[in-house]
């Protein structure tokens, strides 16, 4: 059930390709360099993602020059773990960190890179097509206080609600309030 209730939501939230007024996509974004898997360090809750844990997404090359895209959480409520699988496209250039993502045919979404450590790649800030969805992912499970802070100030800055992102427990199968 949860699986069907977080492909409805992905539906939902990604039906739209707009980007939020302050938030800018990265430049001389190279979409290698980008590939991999990512830990969910923090994020806005969504009905897809409420009382996940241990969340990852890992990012391969598709053979048509799009991306792969696997999230995936453990819900220590079903006790089990939920998986999408989708696919990503760059929707202007592919040095411009602004991508449409899928988890359900047609429909595309905004994932919009505002934010990355442009010499290794070890962080990302991401935002949605509106204020309401945000996430900092990690090439690590967990990152430096100093890194978390910066996260919540310029988000702060740019109009997300900082008092409501969540940080995601990479360690058990809870998720804990900021």
């Amino acid at each position: 059930m949860k699986k069907i209730l977080m492909l409805i939501s992905f539906i939902l939230l990604f039906g739209c390709l707009g980007i939020p007024e302050k938030v800018t996509p990265v430049e001389n974004f190279e979409m290698e360099k980008y590939l991999g898997k990512w830990y969910e360090i923090a994020r806005l809750d969504h009905s897809f993602e409420r009382g996940l844990t241990n969340v990852t997404a890992e990012y391969t090359l598709k053979e048509d020059g799009g991306i792969y895209v696997k999230n995936s959480g453990f819900s220590s409520e079903d006790n089990e773990w939920s998986e999408a699988e989708g696919k990503a496209y760059f929707v202007d250039d592919s040095n411009i960190g602004y991508l449409k993502v899928s988890f359900f045919g047609p429909f595309y979404g905004s994932y919009i890179v505002f934010d990355l450590n442009n010499q290794n790649y070890q962080h990302a800030f991401i935002s949605g097509p509106d204020l309401s969805y945000l996430w900092l992912l990690s090439r690590t499970p967990t990152i430096s206080d100093s890194l978390l802070n910066r996260f919540l100030e310029k988000s702060k800055k740019i109009g997300f609600d900082t008092k409501k992102i969540i940080i995601v427990d990479q360690t058990k199968n809870s998720a804990k309030a900021l």
